[in-house]
């Protein structure tokens, strides 16, 4: 949610903030603007909407400056506008703000009570006018600042300009919002991640919960909360150009759903040695119970675990969206262990389940694709994804790889519990290592699936239907669908059809079900005759086997899978159909509205 970009340095920077912003168009936002110092003066151009509309402002009115800072905008308080939207300014300050101020009204009051006049309706216009008051006082720019971050309640980033200083930029983070310092040759950089900069520098650092950082062309100073000199490890990202940009697609989104056999082998093989699992020791047997907690994709994939820890390793899981895992206070085992799953490796929801984890002696097993993200950095282990960047905002590749680690996890864990034999272990991981393939021989199918995508175009509800280890991959694939092509869409276990869903069937309502020909199938296969007498379409994802006692109906045949498997290829044929309807419909596929990839706010 919402993007910082920041150049501090000797060459002109609108431009180029302009060229960072684009990369940041993927974390989700409905404004856009830049500021800049030109000979001292503060300068500023907004827009409401996309990117495009603040570019084509530019071209009639260029910025002048080498000292800059850039935004993209989720709105928060008050609606997208150009009023609302960042940087936010009072005279003498520019900044630029992700996160929530949660004290906000408090401050505002206050600051009204002296007199500041707001011309916006967001909190983060309070924290200008925080800072100016402190100006008032005659202390310097970084002493202003460090008195009002005291001030400040919340979870938030800023990089803030000061009219009259030239060549000095300073930014501060507190709780879950990123952000990264980039330094290059007479020039430093901010950015909320590395992406941010991979067209300005390879070098980064992060800061730490409570840090802020004065940026000058040729030095960065950084701070903790109480004010003292830190040092922060600078390191190389791996992030390239090319690595966030379209090649050959037309939109991200298809580009990372065709990457998927790629990633997948990539990740299996980071974590498979001699054709088994190679985790670091982890005392399996001595875990009652796992707890999981992720959000939205995320989540999906913990559900997925869930039948895997239990059936495999006979391991008890409990899991919750961490946005209610975090208030429930649940109790949890002593000593147990808990993961948590998150792409980004920033939400907040997530990121507050992982204290209270701590709070209860848990160990903290984290899963996540970018390496220095805050979950990553704070857990005991971390297991990355190697997905690369993944840029379109419905996860596609990350959700996948997650599962890959999940599955390698689950399997680890009951051959050391002593549920699965070497010998199974070995079968288990070849199915694994198979996978590329079989999304190979999915994406093949491409045509069949637009076919599909067509029936879907003109409809306003669809629902989803698995039974086991397939209702979870329902649940993916309704999500999917409703993110990017605003169809409603609902997912439910086969089980429950009689108990309540049955009553939307018609035959303007189309029932997608996942059902793989494994050992709950006739039960499946009995849900889709319920379907069918009521006049509802049904498409079913099955294999040849079960296509063969579903000869009657619309059938995408997939190849056969096991437990194991399944998730995975029948993911992916769900992902195509969400695309294709959504092109087919004329959506914005990588950036649907109201949509984030990094929600870093409650």
């Amino acid at each position: 949610m919402c993007g910082i970009v920041g150049i501090v340095g000797v060459c002109p920077v609108a431009s180029r903030l302009l060229h960072a912003l684009e990369k940041l168009e993927y974390r989700g936002y409905d404004s856009a603007g830049i500021a800049v110092l030109h000979e001292g003066k503060l300068d500023r151009l907004r827009a409401e909407g996309k990117l495009i509309n603040l570019k084509e402002k530019y071209v009639s009115q260029p910025l002048d400056g080498v000292t800059g800072i850039g935004h993209t905008r989720w709105a928060t308080h008050g609606k997208p506008s150009e009023s609302n939207a960042h940087p936010q300014a009072n005279g003498k300050v520019s900044l630029v703000h992700n996160g929530i101020i949660e004290n906000h009204a408090e401050l505002r009051e206050a600051l009204l009570k002296k007199g500041y006049v707001f011309e916006s309706e967001t909190d983060t216009e309070v924290v200008a006018h925080l800072i100016a008051s402190y100006l008032q006082t005659n202390v310097s720019p970084e002493q202003a600042v460090s008195q009002a971050l005291k001030k400040l309640k919340g979870a938030f980033a800023l990089a803030i300009l000061f009219e009259g200083h030239p060549d000095f930029l300073v930014v501060a983070r507190q709780g879950g919002s990123p952000l990264a310092i980039g330094y290059g040759k007479d020039e430093m950089y901010v950015g909320s991640d590395a992406i941010a900069l991979v067209s300005l520098t390879q070098d980064i650092c992060y800061l730490e919960d409570g840090d802020w950082a004065i940026l000058t062309p040729k030095s960065v100073s950084i701070f903790d909360k109480e004010d003292r000199p830190v040092q922060r490890n600078i390191k190389r990202s791996h992030v390239s150009e090319s690595a966030v940009t379209k090649g050959t697609y037309s939109h991200f989104m298809l580009k990372e759903i065709h990457e998927q056999p790629h990633v997948l082998e990539a990740t299996f093989n980071a974590y498979v040695k001699e054709k088994i699992p190679a985790f670091p020791p982890l005392p399996w047997k001595s875990f009652s119970r796992l707890t999981i907690s992720a959000c939205g994709t995320a989540y999906y994939a913990g559900l997925i675990a869930k039948y895997w820890f239990e059936k495999f390793a006979r391991l008890p899981v409990e899991i919750d969206v961490a946005s209610e895992f975090r208030y429930r206070t649940p109790p949890l085992p002593a000593q147990g262990l808990s993961i948590l799953i998150s792409q980004s490796g920033e939400t907040i929801d997530t990121l507050a389940a992982l204290e209270y984890m701590r709070s209860q002696d848990q160990t903290i097993l984290s899963i996540v694709n970018v390496p220095e993200s805050s979950i990553s950095r704070v857990s005991d282990i971390s297991f990355l994804t190697y997905a690369g960047p993944e840029i379109g905002v419905a996860s596609t590749k990350a959700f996948t790889t997650q599962l890959m680690v999940l599955a390698l996890l689950a399997l680890d864990a009951a051959h050391k519990r002593g549920y699965l034999t070497d010998e199974a272990l070995a079968k288990a991981c070849h199915e694994l290592s198979c996978l590329p393939a079989f999304c190979k021989d999915v994406l093949a199918q491409d045509a069949n699936i637009r076919a599909i995508a067509k029936s879907l175009v003109n409809v306003k509800d669809v629902l989803f239907l698995g039974r086991g280890i397939s209702f979870p991959i329902a649940l993916e694939g309704a999500l999917k669908l409703k993110e990017i092509s605003y169809i409603h869409a609902e997912a439910y276990p086969a089980g429950e059809l009689k108990h309540g869903p049955i009553a939307l069937l018609e035959p303007s309502v189309p029932v997608i079900v996942v059902a793989p020909f494994d050992d709950l199938f006739e039960k499946t296969a009995s849900n889709i005759q319920e379907v069918s007498a009521r006049g509802a379409p049904v498409i079913a994802l099955t294999d040849a086997k079960g296509a063969e006692h579903l000869s009657s109906l619309n059938c995408l045949i997939l190849p056969e899978t096991t437990t194991l498997t399944a998730p995975f290829v029948y993911t992916v044929p769900l992902q195509l159909l969400a695309y294709h309807t959504a092109l087919l419909k004329g959506t914005d596929v990588d950036q649907p509205r109201n949509l984030a990839k990094s929600v870093t706010v409650e």
